[in-house]
């Protein structure tokens, strides 16, 4: 990801593709119940990389969707990132080994954070750290538990570890299309030399410029889902 790319995300509930307000489970909207012709549809209007997320799986603490997973990524050329409810080795092998390039860890991380080293030593790029938080304070657990950790303080040991991408989102901003904390993700970017994406917020194509202007060299790009799905942006802003 060697440019400024704005991913549209995935989110499965239920086997469905749905959007949630800050993450709440019992607060979602329903946009499709055909994963992988979602993907196919991103694909096709140009998408260059898309972010899966297993919400169940990150609800469960287990992964739940892991097969659909891998039929979008059978189902599409471009690369495809994922995460959810992903605890141990076995759970990340699984998901790679479904054609995901890039696995997202957040509660793992966090909660056993020396084995980070250990699964970038094994996984090297295909490991992604997801930093969530409201408020500066990193949330675990599908954002149920809002921890006394900031964000930049796991963002610099996970960069100390050797991750290469960090995806920051404002759960207080997700699924609310009120614009992007473009402050703290300057603040990540300055924390880290990891490539950071952001997440959470993106309302218009405004906010894509407000990142950009930010002229933060390591911002590797945005993930975007309402808006996307409610066509209030395209791929290409």
């Amino acid at each position: 990801m060697s440019e400024f790319t704005v991913i549209p995300a995935i989110d499965l509930k239920g086997g469905q593709c749905v959007r949630l307000k800050q993450g709440r489970a019992d607060d979602a909207t329903v946009y499709s119940g055909d994963p992988v012709a979602m993907a196919r549809h991103w694909e096709a209007g140009g998408a260059r990389w898309l972010h899966v997320v297993d919400l169940d799986g990150a609800f469960e603490g287990r992964p739940v969707h892991t097969d659909i997973i891998g039929h979008i990524a059978d189902a599409i050329s471009i690369p495809v990132e994922a995460g959810g409810g992903l605890r141990t080795d076995d759970d990340i092998v699984r998901l790679l080994d479904t054609g995901v390039q890039r696995v997202i860890l957040g509660t793992r991380a966090w909660s056993d954070p020396g084995v980070v080293g250990r699964l970038v030593d094994r996984f090297e790029d295909a490991i992604a750290i997801g930093i969530d938080a409201r408020d500066g304070r990193v949330q675990v657990r599908g954002w149920t538990e809002t921890t006394d950790e900031y964000a930049t303080e796991l963002a610099c040991r996970m960069d100390d570890a050797g991750v290469a991408t960090i995806i920051y989102t404002d759960t207080a901003r997700d699924g609310m299309l009120t614009g992007v904390n473009a402050d703290a993700v300057r603040a990540m970017c300055e924390t880290v030399s990891c490539g950071v994406i952001a997440s959470g917020g993106v309302g218009s194509a405004d906010d894509i410029r407000a990142l950009r202007a930010l002229n933060c060299p390591n911002l590797a790009g945005v993930i975007v889902g309402k808006a996307l799905y409610e066509g209030r942006i395209d791929l290409h802003p």
